[in-house]
């Protein structure tokens, strides 16, 4: 597998031209879903596998599972200032220096686990709340120097999670 592959094993997000309800629904339901599937893939992994990386020079399967609900507290945050304020400006963070701290490289996954599903419990909880317009709300993201809707966001959360789901299946598929 070519390093392209090992860094994108389900491909890049590309937000696709119509957004409507249908497809907000079937994204809600990929977040509401992923704590599950990561719970599921990680279950049986020994600490040797939890050890590996997915990639040359890349994270270890615990890095990964830590990163998850790290990224996506931080989403779930930025939804929250879309809705309540006029384009935010959203505080970036590097995921890669939160990656490299003692408890992401060593910690227990059950911890970001148990996290991850009750984050996620909350956050679907609050986009069903949501009207399709309110997709159409912005925030500002100053390290990409853009406004970024809701609807896009929406999106490429659910599809970073099935990203790194990926990451982990295949990495221990591949043994």
């Amino acid at each position: 597998m070519d390093l392209e592959q090992l860094k994108y094993p389900i491909g890049q997000f590309i937000m696709p031209a119509k957004f409507d309800e249908q497809q907000a629904k079937i994204w809600i339901s990929e977040i509401e879903n992923l704590p599950n599937q990561i719970k599921m893939a990680t279950e049986n992994l020994t600490e040797e596998e939890l050890n590996q990386t997915y990639r040359p020079n890349g994270w270890t399967l615990r890095q990964v599972v830590h990163h998850i609900p790290d990224s996506h507290m931080n989403a779930y945050i930025r939804f929250k200032q879309a809705i309540t304020e006029d384009i935010p400006v959203i505080r970036p963070y590097f995921e890669e220096r939160w990656a490299e701290t003692e408890e992401a490289k060593n910690g227990d996954i059950q911890m970001s686990i148990a996290l991850l599903a009750s984050l996620h419990q909350r956050w679907v909880a609050f986009l069903k709340t949501l009207k399709i317009g309110d997709y159409q709300r912005k925030y500002i993201h100053p390290a990409q120097n853009k406004e970024l809707t809701l609807a896009n966001m929406l999106g490429m959360y659910a599809w970073h999670g099935k990203h790194h789901l990926a990451h982990i299946v295949n990495t221990i598929s591949q043994q």
